[in-house]
């Protein structure tokens, strides 16, 4: 992630007219291309004005920079100061009380069939399908794809999504994925994944491996290979990212 901190000096009369030109034109354009407002705020003498964002990468950053070129602050401000931050936090959203949160897990095979498996350095005490956390502005495909590449160091072909799992307590839903292996070797995340295999997994043997219940009955209802319905997508205007259709493997 990209947070940029820009600080705009002012005159204290255009505060009003500036705060409404902002929302109407620097803000919209930000959120609907997937940034983050991480807050906004005016000096107590009412001549700096102080804007946080955050962006998915620099690239990310640097697009929404050209879409503003010519929706320009420069005829109200005296100043601007920008910088780049770095969180202090390795998971940011550490710091902020979600209501829900959301994650993805992948059933993830090569070409013996084999199932790629995990064992988190914070769960050692089983084996479990890789994935994690969605982040803001991901979509569910991208998320999976960018969690199995992290933990294990290997990129996928995804087939469709064979089951969502919703942990009330924690205040979690987690969406797991099916796909083929396609390249890349095995390398463990530092300070994240302690060991990864491709185990021939079965639904004999699946205990042994997947200790804990919770993460056994997902890779269960994958082996099984019933698919759901999934889309992706943007609206303002309406635009369809991805869809995987409902079908069943025999």
């Amino acid at each position: 992630m990209t947070y940029i901190k820009e600080v705009y000096t002012i005159k204290r009369e255009q505060l009003e007219e500036l705060t409404r030109f902002f929302h109407r034109e620097i803000y919209s354009i930000h959120i609907q291309d997937g940034a983050q407002l991480i807050g906004r705020w005016v000096s107590e003498e009412g001549n700096k004005v102080t804007v946080i964002w955050k962006y998915k990468d620099n690239e990310h950053e640097q697009r929404i920079k050209a879409m503003l070129e010519e929706e320009t602050l420069d005829d109200f401000y005296l100043k601007c100061e920008r910088e780049r931050l770095t969180s202090t936090e390795p998971f940011p959203s550490a710091y902020h009380s979600a209501k829900h949160g959301m994650a993805v897990s992948g059933y993830i095979t090569n070409e013996k069939g084999e199932v790629l498996l995990v064992r988190n350095v914070h769960r050692s005490d089983t084996m479990e399908m890789p994935g994690g956390v969605v982040e803001e502005g991901e979509t569910l495909e991208e998320a999976i794809h960018r969690e199995v590449l992290e933990e294990t160091g290997v990129t996928i072909r995804l087939n469709g999504i064979t089951g969502i799992y919703q942990n009330v307590t924690r205040g979690v839903t987690c969406v797991v994925f099916r796909g083929d292996y396609q390249s890349g070797d095995l390398t463990p995340a530092e300070d994240e994944t302690a060991e990864i295999a491709f185990t021939a997994l079965t639904k004999a043997n699946i205990a042994q491996w997947i200790t804990r219940e919770q993460f056994r009955s997902r890779a269960l209802d994958a082996m099984n290979s019933n698919y759901l319905p999934y889309e992706a997508f943007r609206v303002r205007p309406y635009e369809l990212l991805s869809r995987y259709e409902v079908k069943q493997e025999v």
